[in-house]
């Protein structure tokens, strides 16, 4: 989105969050975002921390858990990805996108003008 473009008919989220559009934006929240795990670690220190486990109670214990965790869940995703992918013709003809429609309904766009 340009600053050209009216925003008048976006909603107010909307036009309140024009800014993530931006260049150089995803740096800024990635940039946050390591800050914030980075606070969120340190806080593990200075909390006391009374766990069911031995464990629990060490500083920054939940923090790295997480990370741990939500690294180990896209690595079983990945695998997972490998036993449960199928080829694309994989429904063959009772795919609904094997219908053959009405070249007329179809509403094609052309985008070489």
């Amino acid at each position: 989105m340009n600053d050209t473009e009216d925003t008048s008919g976006f909603p107010a989220l909307g036009r309140a969050m024009l800014w993530v559009d931006k260049p150089g934006s995803a740096t800024k929240i990635f940039r946050a975002l390591a800050v914030l795990c980075v606070f969120v670690f340190a806080a593990g220190f200075a909390v006391d921390m009374h766990g069911h486990f031995a464990v629990e109670s060490f500083g920054g214990f939940y923090a790295i858990y997480g990370f741990v965790m939500f690294t180990g869940l896209i690595l079983v995703a990945k695998a997972l990805r490998v036993i449960i992918k199928r080829r694309e013709d994989y429904y063959g003809d009772k795919a609904i996108d094997r219908e053959d429609y009405p070249e007329d309904q179809l509403e094609k766009l052309r985008y070489d003008d």
